[in-house]
């Protein structure tokens, strides 16, 4: 059966958007950074530009990509835009990084040393090879954390490193065990046609590299392409991204280095730098209007972001009023603090409310990964 496309002109897409988010939909030839505030409406614009592609500038499903971080938020974004084009939806690739890797490698599989069926070890499985690699070159694994070895061979992947180029830069003795770990791991992922979470991205990047026929392939295939979160976007990440759209440059990323907090796991705000650098001719585009939080929040919030370091300048703003004042409770400890939030939170069921309205953030230091990678940054130059 023929696909089914709801048939929608501009102005109805358009529709309800304000003045930015507009500009931002209607902009789709060339390379496109979109500084998008939180609850600036970012979904919306970015299920309404697939839209206004298929329905206004009549560009085929199949040629469109977007990427998110998670499968839940390309669930979303699938939901949304089938509510804008009908059954072409199903046509286009709305996936995360690793998803759209996984479809390609599978396609592709006999250009590399494995076959189609290739198994996807997850963490678990990751560690306990990787234990028993270390036991196999008779490291004491008491002495030297496993977990530690898994993690920087983790981050040494999304920094594109191999076994061979890997060099350790640390000062920990578990720093000069992990190469030959690192060897020995990728040996045994060899032998049981299987790769780890972060081969998914490094494999296809490497794919590209080494048969430029087949980047071709992809590059016609994904006319214009979607990002989202690109501030938390890795160096692998980055680098696919780059290599997909350098022929046609059509390519919207969406992001915001007010937001960047993965760090820790090899994500890197500059790459919002590198895309200016990689697309001197691209347009930026800031969503500042919050459509989510009152003044109050939102003044405070600029207030301490302000105070970064080389971010783009912007101001985010709300029309829904000044709000309560933000309440601020100094804690004694971390016991004081948790019988404080668990006061609030009875106080408000207690007075009609439900468990499901309150949410409690925190924050919790990440000891043994950031003394594992110095601290959080990154140990590789690119």
């Amino acid at each position: 059966m023929p696909t089914m496309t709801k048939q929608l002109d501009a102005d109805q897409l358009l529709a309800s958007l304000n003045d930015p988010q507009r500009e931002a939909v209607v902009t789709t030839d060339g390379p496109l950074l979109l500084l998008a505030g939180a609850g600036s409406g970012k979904t919306s614009v970015m299920t309404r530009r697939i839209a206004y592609l298929t329905n206004v500038k009549k560009l085929d499903p199949w040629n469109i990509l977007a990427i998110t971080f998670t499968n839940k938020a390309a669930r979303e974004m699938n939901e949304r835009v089938r509510q804008w084009i009908g059954d072409a939806a199903d046509d286009m690739w709305m996936c995360t990084f690793h998803a759209m890797c996984v479809k390609i490698l599978r396609r592709e599989a006999r250009h590399l040393d494995f076959t189609p069926t290739f198994t996807i070890l997850d963490a678990d499985d990751q560690a306990s090879m990787i234990k028993q690699c270390m036991l196999d070159l008779n490291h004491d694994i008491k002495k030297y954390d496993p977990a530690s070895v898994q993690w920087i061979i983790s981050a040494a992947k999304n920094e594109l490193l191999t076994p061979a180029t890997f060099v350790a830069t640390g000062t920990r003795p578990v720093d000069t065990i992990v190469r030959g770990v690192f060897a020995a791991y990728d040996h045994q992922l060899r032998r049981a046609n299987a790769l780890d979470f972060d081969d998914l991205i490094g494999k296809t990047v490497s794919l590209f590299e080494t048969f430029p026929d087949v980047l071709k392939t992809y590059q016609e295939k994904f006319l214009y392409i979607h990002v989202d979160e690109y501030q938390d976007t890795n160096r692998a990440q980055y680098q696919l991204i780059r290599m997909l759209s350098k022929e046609h440059h059509n390519v919207c990323v969406v992001g915001d280095a007010d937001q960047a907090i993965y760090r820790w796991r090899g994500a890197d705000r500059a790459n919002l730098d590198y895309f200016e650098r990689d697309f001197p001719t691209r347009k930026m585009i800031k969503l500042e209007q919050n459509y989510r939080s009152t003044d109050t929040i939102l003044k405070a919030a600029n207030a301490v972001i302000q105070n970064n370091q080389n971010r783009v300048e912007k101001s985010l703003w709300s029309t829904k009023g000044t709000g309560e004042k933000i309440a601020v409770y100094a804690a004694q400890d971390a016991e004081d603090e948790a019988i404080y939030a668990l006061s609030k939170i009875q106080a408000h069921v207690g007075e009609g409310g439900r468990f499901s309205d309150c949410t409690v953030l925190y924050s919790r230091e990440h000891v043994d990964l950031g003394r594992a990678w110095d601290g959080g940054g990154s140990r590789f130059a690119w």
